[in-house]
């Protein structure tokens, strides 16, 4: 099979196509002819910076590294121990994050575990798509933010990866939702849902946002999880998903009561199918910004890497 391969840290010209055979599969694992994959910011991140490799990828020593974990395509073949999933069948998942994903490849094995059905209307980009960044979404929300309806919610970075899932997630939960974004994308995120659009280029969000229930923290500006921290109704929520939820962060938080979390997802199929579900319902649904071929991987790298990305990124294989 044709996989892409990251030869060493660095640059975009690290990743570099090569032939590898097909991985075989374990008991509990069902082998995928992969159709698309979604495109992260920790992909760049990862690819670019050694320490992040490690931590995020943690690739055995002397195998090749396959960077990607977000997938959707359909079964060739099954583990033994597999009861759900059937050859033929299209699927999509985030598969084994944190770990090696594996997934810029022609074929991925995946464990059965951490995969949903695709929706019928579902296309396999606007599937791949809704994996890391919508389980991030709903991780925040659901799992840590304990949403319901009636919050207020502050979301920032609405119009991107994560941000345009978590939109229509809180709606469908009934929550008023407050969309920081550009100008230039606030009509995105009004058509998504949003109940209000906030200009962070032109005022301090907390000038004009207060009594939130629960807010999603995508920045890793120094000093943002204390402005997001001052919105926040006494008991509300702070997920963030890049700032540092320390010591000095968890005093303030607490003498407001305040939860603070610092999010990582993780791979987890039941969420997976929750996500499969509104997507079959026409609750959620993908921006797929742009697409590219296998082999212009590296585009899509540079692309992410502008943090400029409306919705999401997505490679054809």
């Amino acid at each position: 099979m044709k996989a892409i391969v990251l030869q060493q840290t660095g640059g975009v010209e690290n990743l570099v196509t090569k032939e590898l055979p097909t991985p075989a599969i374990k008991d509990n694992e069902v082998l995928i002819r992969n159709k698309a994959i979604s495109i992260n910011p920790v992909d760049n991140y990862v690819r670019a910076v050694e320490e992040a490799l490690k931590a995020y990828v943690r690739p055995a020593a002397g195998e090749d590294i396959i960077l990607g974990w977000d997938i959707a395509g359909e079964v060739v073949a099954t583990g033994k121990a597999v009861t759900h999933l059937k050859t033929g069948d299209t699927v999509f998942g985030m598969v084994n994050f944190p770990g090696h994903g594996k997934a810029y490849a022609e074929y991925v094995a995946a464990p059965e575990d951490q995969l949903a059905l695709k929706p019928a209307g579902t296309s396999f980009e606007e599937a791949a798509a809704a994996t890391l960044a919508a389980l991030t979404a709903w991780q925040a929300l659901v799992t840590y933010g304990h949403i319901k309806k009636g919050d207020r919610v502050l979301i920032h970075s609405a119009a991107g990866g994560v941000g345009h899932y978590a939109i229509q997630i809180a709606k469908h939960f009934g929550a008023y939702v407050i969309a920081s974004a550009s100008p230039a994308k606030k009509a995105t995120v009004l058509e998504l849902g949003a109940d209000e659009h906030v200009d962070y280029t032109q005022q301090p969000f907390e000038t004009v946002v207060k009594d939130v229930d629960l807010v999603l923290d995508t920045q890793a500006v120094p000093g943002h999880l204390e402005r997001s921290l001052s919105v926040l109704k006494d008991g509300g929520r702070l997920i963030a998903l890049l700032g540092n939820v320390d010591e000095a962060l968890q005093q303030k938080a607490a003498a407001r009561n305040v939860y603070a979390h610092r999010l990582l997802v993780h791979s987890n199929g039941e969420d997976m199918k929750s996500i499969a579900a509104l997507m079959e319902q026409g609750v959620l649904r993908s921006i797929v910004a742009q697409t590219f071929g296998f082999e212009e991987m590296d585009k899509a790298h540079t692309q992410v890497a502008t943090g400029k990305t409306r919705g999401k990124l997505v490679v054809r294989v």
